[in-house]
């Protein structure tokens, strides 16, 4: 028998969800779920399986295995824990949810009910990105010195305006950086390890009617002593390729989407100049630099596919829970710092409040 999926959220990232799963050889979708009943006919009617206006009539059905949540960022929490409930495997999109108590609470229900638990970071799954976590481990760049990230992308007023949920506090839980700049964010902390200290400001200064930031500069120290930045947006017209920088005492590495950009390093080897020349011309699509829809779906697949060897081996899946919390802590942080002038540690000791980011945001836009 197949391992059974189920779609929470009918909207455009769950046709990336689906086009995945249809990839894995023992893995099918079976059913879909959506509050609004158009979304879910559409959804069926695309990929010809069964869909639900009620998430318990979903999640009781036997062929279900795992159920993945596409819903907004800050509706993660209530299917998630409901599918953990009803015993079914739990992949989350990104953030994993957009507050550490929500975060906390799937993850708990997670545990309890001795399920297991992802959250989707598909670039982690990049040949190129597994190259530079590999040479860091090896110790190539000696002493990791400094890691950014920049991501500047591209968000017309139209995108904002399409969702009512878009740019909000509530739903969308931040803006440039908790929508978009959280892949880069999950890769520079997994590259460079844990951040210790962070300062920031953020801003709201080329679209209307939104809550959030579109622009947001931080500088962190990572507890290996490293220092770094980073820098996220929607108001960069046209929109650029996410890139990461990784610099040490013996070697650098800069990352643009899947395309080693440098790679050189103090003490070079034969094997240097042919990964320079094959890992240049990786990327195929624009990443979602402007366009959110022109990502491609095998970094969700290689996720998935490692999410069903976790549950075969009962071992826990490479970006579990905890790994998609530390994201969403650095973010908050993030807010919190620019919202007090002040330097902020880690971790948190609690949830910074959705009020203060919204008044400082709004009064900077």
């Amino acid at each position: 028998m197949p391992v059974g999926f189920g779609v929470v959220g009918c909207g455009m990232i769950a046709g990336f969800h689906a086009r995945a799963i249809a990839d894995i050889r023992g893995a099918k979708l079976v059913a879909g779920f959506d509050n609004f009943t158009s979304a879910a006919d559409r959804y069926g009617k695309e990929f010809g399986v069964d869909t639900y206006g009620d998430l318990d009539e979903m999640l009781a059905r036997d062929d279900l295995d795992v159920v993945t949540i596409c819903t907004p960022s800050g509706a993660h929490m209530e299917p998630a824990v409901a599918a953990a409930r009803a015993g079914k495997h739990v992949i989350v999109e990104k953030p994993l949810e957009i507050t550490l108590k929500r975060c906390d609470a799937i993850i708990e229900a997670c545990d309890a009910n001795r399920v297991q638990l992802a959250t989707i970071f598909p670039s982690r799954f990049h040949e190129s990105t597994r190259l530079m976590k590999k040479a860091i481990e090896k110790g190539r760049f000696g002493r990791l010195t400094v890691g950014d990230a920049y991501v500047k992308w591209y968000r017309s007023q139209a995108y904002y305006d399409s969702g009512a949920w878009r740019g909000t506090w509530k739903l969308d839980g931040g803006g440039a950086l908790m929508n978009q700049a959280i892949h880069s964010v999950d890769l520079l902390t997994w590259l460079m390890g844990p951040v210790a200290e962070i300062n920031a400001q953020i801003a709201m200064l080329a679209h209307k009617n939104i809550e959030v930031e579109d622009v947001a500069m931080a500088t962190v120290r990572f507890e290996n002593g490293a220092l770094g930045v980073i820098e996220a947006t929607t108001a960069a017209y046209p929109g650029a390729l996410k890139r990461i920088e990784v610099h040490g005492s013996a070697g650098s590495a800069v990352l643009e989407e899947e395309d080693i950009r440098t790679w050189d390093f103090a003490k070079s080897t034969k094997a240097d100049e042919s990964l320079r020349a094959r890992m240049a011309g990786k990327t195929e699509t624009g990443g979602g630099a402007s366009d959110p829809s022109a990502i491609g779906h095998h970094g969700h697949m290689l996720l998935f596919k490692d999410f069903l060897a976790a549950i075969k081996g009962k071992r826990k899946p490479m970006i579990d829970g905890r790994e998609g919390r530390r994201s969403t802590e650095i973010i908050l942080a993030i807010y919190k710092a620019a919202e007090t002038g002040r330097m902020v540690t880690l971790p948190l000791a609690k949830d910074p409040t959705l009020k203060a980011r919204k008044t400082r945001v709004g009064g900077m836009g």
